[in-house]
């Protein structure tokens, strides 16, 4: 999320690439547009004291998260202490009786952020840790150090860039309705929500998926919803693959419907 790459049993072949030439604007944009306003470097020692940093709407855990994307040492920083109660960000404190420190940098995805221009940011080790505390787990049942924790992140990242991969080719089919390209709104797991496909595969003597995502996708004001089943492929490889994905659009529409149709007699005809 195994000398086994992830893969997708369902995704389409990838669609030729679109003429990306654009006709150049001939006016010059109004004095209101991003690239008139003044550039900060991420640092905030970089900043004036008397500026202040603008939040886009998303989830909470990616607000502020390019801080620690750009400038890591954010995490011991005065300016991110909480004023109504003069304490850090929740989600990088470290837990009281945590048996080692944890890195608090993120890692940018490629991930486009639905309604901003914008990227998913991954969580930190921290934040990670913080969250399977908060799920009920106890880190003394487990024989852990930090680097396992550094390797459970790039393992959760390399994942989240396959699926995302994966979903792209099925939206290459849409590149004529939707030009500019897919985005991310949101996501949630379903770990014991089995998929009907997950459930005939089971059936049918093969393993159940270890986790269920579903991601929601905005395609041009378009709400698509993808599944994405996980399944355990051995061994972690150099590259920090060891999960078997199946990603295709839920049958929420007569265009998803369509699409699966397409792709299933492409894979039988070829």
């Amino acid at each position: 999320m195994g000398a086994t790459t992830s893969t997708s049993s369902s995704s389409p072949q990838p669609s030729s690439n679109l003429d990306s030439s654009q006709k150049q604007a001939s006016e010059i944009p109004p004095p209101g547009c991003p690239m008139h306003q003044k550039k900060m470097d991420g640092c905030p020692m970089h900043q004036e004291p008397n500026q202040k940093s603008e939040s886009c709407s998303g989830p909470a855990h990616q607000e502020r998260a390019y801080e620690y994307v750009q400038c890591p040492m954010r995490a011991t920083q005065k300016d991110d202490i909480d004023p109504s109660n003069m304490m850090p960000p929740p989600n990088q404190t470290p837990a009281p009786d945590q048996p080692f420190t944890l890195s608090v940098v993120r890692e940018e995805s490629s991930i486009p952020r639905a309604f901003t221009d914008k990227k998913w940011v991954y969580p930190s080790s921290q934040m990670f840790w913080n969250a399977m505390l908060r799920k009920g787990w106890k880190w003394k049942d487990d024989d852990i150090e930090a680097v396992d924790m550094e390797n459970i992140i790039k393992i959760h990242n390399k994942n989240n860039e396959k699926a995302w991969s994966e979903i792209l080719k099925w939206e290459a089919l849409h590149a004529k309705e939707c030009p500019c390209g897919p985005s991310l709104i949101r996501f949630g797991g379903k770990a014991k929500e089995y998929s009907p496909r997950a459930q005939i595969r089971s059936w049918m003597g093969y393993e159940l998926p270890f986790d269920r995502h579903d991601w929601i996708v905005d395609r041009c004001g378009k709400q698509v919803r993808y599944v994405i089943d996980y399944y355990d492929g051995g061994e972690v490889d150099k590259d920090y693959h060891f999960t078997i994905l199946d990603v295709r659009p839920a049958f929420d529409s007569m265009s998803a419907i369509w699409d699966r149709m397409k792709v299933a007699w492409w894979r039988w005809t070829s």
